[in-house]
């Protein structure tokens, strides 16, 4: 299996290494990660400027570039910029979750689903934001769920996330967004984000949320489709 990882964090992230280390059991890896932090870029890419593709050594005998632009651009350059064939991606392990609605934001998940878009499979990694331990010890568990499962029969991307503590892998659905931001303006003309939490933890173990918060694993299947199916469904009565 060709398996190419990414992440948001940076190519120099410890979350990155522990995957690497993992992922090299499973077959061939090659690593394509941005050169700087790259978090909440969503699926941004770079279609006006060149950028630095640079191969680098820091993870010893596998293959890896620094990429200086997003996730999805370094799904990009490597799919269809170096014209390498992968059976999976996988972006992480992301330091800090990515749950509900706060994944349209992620640079993690969105490297997936650019995965998905190219007709690969994507599977993004998160995990609690003080310790990798917890996703460490049980991605083997996961990826063996999930194959089990055979969850990439039905779905192209799958998010999983690990809390803190607690190995107890739920399917869950997309919740309600964690975070959201005030705005400080400042003297100088600009102005300052300044995160809000929104979670008030409705204790509904279908949601990937309340799962993770509670000391679940989380596996939430996405979809790339962005078709709002009822409104069709509705528009056509009649």
């Amino acid at each position: 299996m060709k398996i190419l990882l990414t992440n948001d964090d940076g190519i120099e992230a410890p979350g990155l290494r522990l995957l690497a280390e993992w992922a090299a059991q499973l077959g061939q890896v090659s690593v394509f990660a941005p050169k700087y932090q790259q978090s909440g870029k969503s699926r941004s890419i770079e279609i006006h400027n060149p950028y630095e593709v640079k191969k680098t050594d820091i993870f010893g005998d596998i293959e890896a570039y620094s990429v200086d632009s997003t996730p999805a651009d370094c799904v990009r350059i490597a799919v269809l910029g170096m014209h390498k064939d992968f059976d999976l991606v996988i972006s992480g392990i992301n330091c800090g979750p990515n749950l509900g609605g706060d994944i349209h934001y992620s640079g993690t998940v969105a490297a997936c689903f650019e995965a998905a878009h190219l007709g690969i499979n994507g599977l993004a990694v998160s995990s609690a934001f003080n310790s990798f331990d917890n996703a460490v010890k049980n991605i083997g568990r996961v990826y063996k769920e999930i194959r089990t499962r055979r969850m990439f029969d039905f779905t192209r991307i799958i998010n999983v996330n690990f809390p803190e503590a607690g190995d107890e892998i739920l399917i869950t659905r997309v919740g309600p967004a964690i975070y959201s931001d005030t705005f400080e303006f400042l003297p100088d003309g600009t102005a300052k984000p300044c995160l809000v939490c929104l979670y008030r933890g409705t204790q509904d173990l279908t949601l990937d949320t309340d799962a993770v918060m509670t000391g679940h694993i989380s596996l939430t299947p996405l979809s790339e489709d962005l078709t709002d199916l009822s409104a069709i469904s509705r528009t056509n009565v009649g």
